[in-house]
């Protein structure tokens, strides 16, 4: 489950990568690398809501992969409770008060 999560989550930020990287601050972005196609089909302003939509779909969707995978796995851990306490019996002495 861990791995599905991890996975999920590592394909949302690669599109998310891809959205931003996509978008020109100046107005250029996606619409005008394409040469004016675009604005044909579907226009330089409908073009750069899809990109800030599609942005900030991917933003919550790796927000919430991640805040759910804190809820699923938390107070799971590999490490046993018995060698946590051999490890506390074996280690070093415990530190007494000093004598006054």
């Amino acid at each position: 489950m861990a791995v599905l999560f991890f996975i999920l989550i590592i394909i949302a930020c690669i599109v998310l990568a891809f959205f931003v990287l996509i978008q020109n601050p100046e107005g250029g972005g996606l619409s005008s690398s394409i040469g004016g196609f675009s604005n044909q089909i579907m226009g330089v302003k409908k073009t750069n809501n899809v990109l800030e939509r599609g942005t900030w779909l991917f933003v919550s969707i790796v927000g919430l992969l991640c805040i759910i995978s804190v809820f699923i796995f938390s107070g799971k851990s590999n490490v046993n409770d018995s060698s946590l306490q051999q490890l506390n019996n074996t280690g070093a002495p415990a530190q007494q008060a000093p004598a006054k």
